[in-house]
């Protein structure tokens, strides 16, 4: 038992483990449309591209979540833009802006030495070192997720399923999916300090990918994707303290190792019921 404790004695893991899990709760809520809506490659392209807003951000001496909010914000516009503009497919404008939010990102790296030191944090996170006001920005990150979602539910749930239908519902789908894409934003703003841009998609999919394994109906899957995002910070830190690894990138692959467990188990027991049926006929 003292093994589960023992890291939990330090006020600086305690921390971690609060601001880890509001990152888990404001990542698994929005993540569950992400995962319902097959928005993976979007909640991945706009979590590379905040770098070049970190960047300039840190240069121009500013709080570099804004720098990061801004910048996803232009890509989320941008998206849109292509999308009503060309004939393109989604797909494809949101590629064109990843990797050109990407590249610009590595441009304005290169040219400032003095930034290489803190690209690690960014990029992976510093969860052990994370202060007060990143507790804070989570917090009102994680009420107002919760906020909008509850109050979108119906337009997100009507864009799922037919944006034609929504329309015709009046649900106001091109709102929807703006409301949807910004709340994406405010997630990997507001946890990219905890666990960093790269592995931030891995609180943003896998918990809810986990959850829509064992549940079907929304509100179900977010509860059980905030408990499963939870575990994996509880589990994650508990791995980092005794085994010395890196803390942002072991929370993110405990959340992963957990969707392939819950996988292999429900197709072995999958497999035991459908052998067990014959022989029980």
């Amino acid at each position: 038992m003292a093994w589960l404790t023992d890291p939990f004695h330090y006020d600086f893991i305690l921390r971690a483990l609060f601001a880890g899990c509001l990152a888990a709760v404001t990542c698994s809520l929005i993540g569950t449309w992400v995962v319902i809506r097959g928005m993976s490659f979007m909640g991945d392209a706009l979590a590379h591209g905040v770098l070049p807003g970190i960047a300039v951000a840190f240069i121009v001496g500013i709080d570099i979540a804004i720098g990061a909010f801004v910048s996803a914000i232009i890509m989320v516009i941008g998206i849109n833009l292509v999308n009503r503009a060309s004939k393109l497919s989604t797909d494809t404008g949101i590629g064109l802006l990843f990797v050109g939010m990407l590249a610009l990102g590595v441009v304005i790296i290169s040219r400032t030495r003095s930034f290489t030191g803190d690209l690690t944090s960014f990029l992976f996170g510093s969860v052990l070192g994370v202060k007060d006001s990143d507790i804070w920005l989570q917090s009102i990150a994680a009420v107002l997720t919760l906020i909008a979602v509850i109050g979108f539910h119906r337009m997100f749930l009507a864009l799922s399923f037919n944006s034609d239908k929504a329309a015709t519902l009046g649900m106001r789908p091109r709102l929807a999916h703006i409301a949807m894409l910004t709340l994406i934003a405010v997630a990997i703003v507001a946890s990219f300090r905890t666990v960093g841009t790269l592995l931030v998609f891995g609180l943003l999919i896998a918990p809810p990918a986990t959850a829509a394994l064992l549940v079907r109906r929304v509100p179900a899957m977010m509860a059980t994707a905030c408990a499963i995002g939870v575990s994996s910070i509880f589990i994650g830190l508990i791995i980092t303290y005794h085994f010395d690894t890196a803390a942002g990138a072991t929370m993110a692959g405990t959340a992963v190792a957990i969707f392939f467990i819950v996988l292999a188990g429900r197709e072995l027991f999958s497999r035991i019921g459908r052998t067990a049926q014959p022989a029980h006929a």
